[in-house]
C-alpha cells in the first residue's frame, strides 16, 4: 500500500500540505480531489520524490515499481509504436541483451524472462492502447516529431499505461482526450490490475473508475469510500454531524461556564466550579472547515437575432484547397439549440466550430448567417496566444478600446474576478482563472451563438457546476465540444457526429454512443423512428420554452445586482466624504445634505436587497429547485 505519514510541504513561505496522512489500500484506484491549488499535484511529486518535504514520509512496498504520466511529450524520431514499447525498461533490456549474449544458458534465461513478463505479446498490447487512446494503424508507424503538443502527451500516456506500474500515479490524464478517449481509459482503468491514484476533475471518469476518493483540503487528507458522488453525499453528512455535535457541544461550554462565573467565588460552591472548569479544558473544540469559495461564472444576455441564426446548403471546408475535411454540410443552427458534437479527435469538429464562428469561409456550398448575429468563440489554443505580460483588464480592453473601465470590471466580474484578480498580470493567473478570462473574452460581445471547443480543461469540478448552470441560463444557443460527459448531459438537446467527413444527427443519448464505442459496432447516424425523433424534438422545445420563460425573473435578479452594486459604490462614496472630521464644521449645510443623502441610499439598498430575495425565490421556483 501507499502510505502517506504527517506530510508537510512548504512552497515560498506557504503551507501546501500540513500533516498530511492517509494510507492508501494495494491494487485499488483511487481518485484524489482538491480545489486548484490546493496541493495534488506536489502531493503526486513528493510521491515521485521530485520534491523532498518539510517533515513527513511516503513509503511504498520495496519492490513496487512506480509510474506517472511523463511531463514533457516525447518528440523524437521514433515511431509511436517503438515509443510505447520503449516504456517497459525491462523488456528492453532483455532484448538488448539477448542481441549480444552468446552463452546458451543465458539466452534460455533471457527468453525465458521474455516470455514471462508478456515480451512477445508487447506489441499487440501497445497497438491497442495507441487504438483505445485515437491512433489509426498507420499512425502507429509514424514518428513521434510529426504530431502536435496534444497527441504526443496522449502518446506519452499510452507510454505509462503500457508499462503498467505497480502505482499508478496520473495528473489529470484526460485534458488531451476527446471523449471517445476518456471512455476507453475509464474502461481500461476499470481492468488495471495494479494500484492507481488518480487526480482528476472529471465527475463522471471519479464515478466509473475510482473505488476511493482522497480529498485534500486544507493541507490535509481524507479518505472515503466509492465514487465521487458517494464522496460529495458522504462528506455532507458528515459535515451536518459535525455541526450538529458542535452546537451541542457550544451550548454545553456556556452552560459550565456560566457556572463557574456563578459559583466560582462562592466557598459552598468552589469544589464544584473548580470540577467543571477542568471539564471546560478537556472539551475540545470541534473544527469544522470553512467551505471554499467558487468564483462564478455568469454569461451575459445574448443579443437578439432573427432565427435562424446559420443555414447551410451543401458546405464544404476545410483548410487546403481542394482538400475539404467536412463536406456535404445542409445544416440550421437557431437561437434555441443547444448542441453536441461528437466524433473523435481530427475527424474535424474544431473545423466545424471555426466554420460556424466565422474562423474559417466555406470552398463550396452556400452558408448564410443572420444580420444580427454574433459569434463568440471559445477554444483552448487560445490560451496559449494570451499575453502574460497584461492584466485582465488590460487583455479586454486591448480588444475593446471604446468600453469604459466599469464595463469591463463588470464583464470580468462576472467570470469571478475580484479587483485584484482583474489588476493581476496573466502570467501569475492559474489555469482554470485564465480558463475563465477566454470565456469573459468569448462572451465580451453578447454573443447569441456560444461555440466552445473544449473549455473545462483547467477547471475543477466546482467551477465545471458553475459553468453549467451559466450555460443553462443562457439564452443564447450553444454550440459544446467537449470530453466532459455531465456538462454535455446537463445542457445538450441534440448530439451530431462529425464522422467521415459528414456531419449527421446522432440517434441516442451518451449512453447509446459508450456502448457502440465500446463494443466497436457501427453507430447509427439518422433518426430511424418518428416517434423517437418526435420525443427529442419536444425535449428541445420544452428546454427552449424553459428558457423563455425564466429569462423575464432573470432579467429582474440582474438588475437587482446592478442596482445594489450601484448603491453599495454611492454609499461607500457618501461614507467617505462623512470620514471627515471637518465636514460639519466647515459646511454644516453640506454635512447635513450628505448624511440625508446616505440615510436615503441605505433605505434604497435595503429595499434592492429585499427586490433581490424575492426575484431569486421566484427565479428558484419557477426552475422546481
Amino acid at each position: 500500500m501507499l502510505v502517506i505519514d504527517n506530510l508537510t510541504v512548504r512552497i515560498a513561505g506557504r503551507d501546501i500540505l500540513k500533516g498530511a496522512s492517509a494510507s492508501l489500500p494495494a491494487g485499488r484506484r483511487v481518485g484524489m480531489v482538491g480545489r486548484n491549488g490546493a496541493g495534488k499535484s506536489t502531493l503526486l511529486k513528493v510521491i515521485l520524490g521530485q520534491i523532498s518535504p518539510d517533515a513527513g514520509e511516503t513509503s511504498t512496498p520495496r519492490d513496487w515499481r512506480v509510474g506517472a504520466l511523463a511531463q514533457e511529450a516525447p518528440s523524437g524520431g521514433d515511431s509511436l509504436i517503438d515509443t510505447v514499447l520503449c516504456a517497459d525498461v525491462e523488456r528492453t533490456a532483455l532484448l538488448a541483451r539477448a542481441e549480444h549474449e552468446t552463452d546458451p544458458h543465458h539466452i534460455a534465461d533471457i527468453h525465458a524472462r521474455l516470455h514471462a513478463i508478456g515480451s512477445y505479446s508487447a506489441p499487440a498490447r501497445a497497438a491497442e492502447i495507441l487504438a483505445g487512446l485515437g491512433f489509426s494503424a498507420e499512425e502507429q508507424l509514424r514518428p513521434c516529431c510529426e504530431f502536435s503538443g496534444g497527441w504526443r502527451m496522449r502518446v506519452a500516456l499510452a507510454a505509462v499505461l503500457f508499462s503498467a506500474p505497480d502505482l499508478l500515479l496520473l495528473d489529470e490524464p484526460t485534458n488531451y482526450l476527446d471523449l471517445e478517449g476518456v471512455l476507453w481509459l475509464e474502461e481500461f482503468l476499470r481492468r488495471y490490475r495494479g494500484s492507481v491514484l488518480i487526480v482528476s476533475h472529471d465527475r463522471d471518469l471519479l464515478n466509473t473508475a475510482a473505488e476511493f476518493i482522497l480529498h485534500l483540503e486544507h493541507g490535509r487528507l481524507t479518505l472515503y469510500s466509492g465514487g465521487y458522488d458517494t464522496f460529495v453525499e458522504t462528506r455532507a453528512q458528515k459535515r451536518a454531524l459535525d455541526a450538529a455535535f458542535a452546537k451541542k457541544q457550544e451550548a454545553a461550554r456556556k452552560h459550565l461556564q456560566a457556572f463557574v462565573d456563578r459559583f466560582r467565588y462562592k466557598a459552598s460552591k468552589a469544589n464544584q466550579a473548580q470540577s467543571r472548569i477542568k471539564m471546560l479544558q478537556r472539551l475540545q473544540a470541534v473544527e469544522i472547515p470553512v467551505d471554499e469559495h467558487t468564483a462564478p461564472i455568469r454569461l451575459p444576455t445574448a443579443t437578439p437575432a432573427s432565427p435562424p441564426l446559420i443555414a447551410m446548403d451543401k458546405v464544404c471546408v476545410g483548410y487546403e484547397p481542394g482538400k475539404p475535411v467536412l463536406g456535404g454540410l445542409s445544416l440550421r443552427f437557431d437561437s434555441d439549440d443547444r448542441i453536441a458534437l461528437l466524433g473523435k479527435n481530427g475527424n474535424g469538429k474544431s473545423t466545424l466550430a471555426k466554420l460556424l464562428a466565422g474562423k474559417l469561409t466555406p470552398m463550396a456550398g452556400e452558408l448564410v448567417r443572420a444580420k444580427k448575429l454574433v459569434p463568440g468563440y471559445f477554444a483552448q489554443h487560445q490560451l496559449e496566444e494570451l499575453d502574460g505580460a497584461l492584466t485582465p483588464i488590460q487583455t479586454l480592453g486591448h480588444l475593446r478600446p471604446r468600453l469604459t473601465m466599469q464595463e469591463l470590471r463588470t464583464q470580468l466580474g462576472g467570470f469571478g474576478f475580484s479587483a485584484d484578480k482583474a489588476l493581476t498580470k496573466v502570467a501569475n493567473l492559474s489555469g482554470g482563472e485564465r480558463a475563465r478570462l477566454m470565456l469573459a473574452l468569448a462572451t465580451l460581445d453578447k454573443p447569441n451563438l456560444l461555440i466552445l471547443d473544449e473549455p473545462t480543461n483547467h477547471l475543477d469540478i466546482d467551477a465545471r457546476s458553475e459553468l453549467l448552470t451559466a450555460l443553462n441560463d443562457f439564452d443564447g444557443a450553444v454550440v459544446l465540444v467537449s470530453h466532459d460527459r455531465r456538462l454535455i448531459e446537463a445542457t445538450a438537446d441534440r448530439l451530431l457526429l462529425v464522422a467521415n467527413g459528414q456531419v449527421a444527427p446522432f440517434d441516442g443519448d451518451l449512453d447509446d454512443y459508450r456502448r457502440f464505442l465500446l463494443a466497436s459496432e457501427p453507430v447509427p447516424v439518422t433518426h430511424t423512428h418518428s416517434e423517437s425523433k418526435q420525443t427529442k424534438e419536444d425535449v428541445r422545445r420544452e428546454a427552449a420554452e424553459r428558457r423563455r420563460r425564466l429569462k423575464p425573473l432573470k432579467d429582474k435578479i440582474d438588475t437587482a445586482e446592478h442596482h445594489i452594486a450601484a448603491l453599495t459604490a454611492e454609499i461607500a462614496k457618501l461614507d467617505g466624504a462623512l470620514a471627515d472630521p471637518l465636514l460639519f464644521v466647515h459646511d454644516p449645510a453640506k454635512g447635513k445634505s450628505v448624511s440625508k443623502k446616505r440615510a436615503d441610499a441605505a433605505r434604497k439598498l435595503a429595499a434592492a436587497e429585499t427586490s433581490w430575495l424575492r426575484a431569486h425565490e421566484e427565479y428558484e421556483k419557477a426552475n422546481g429547485e
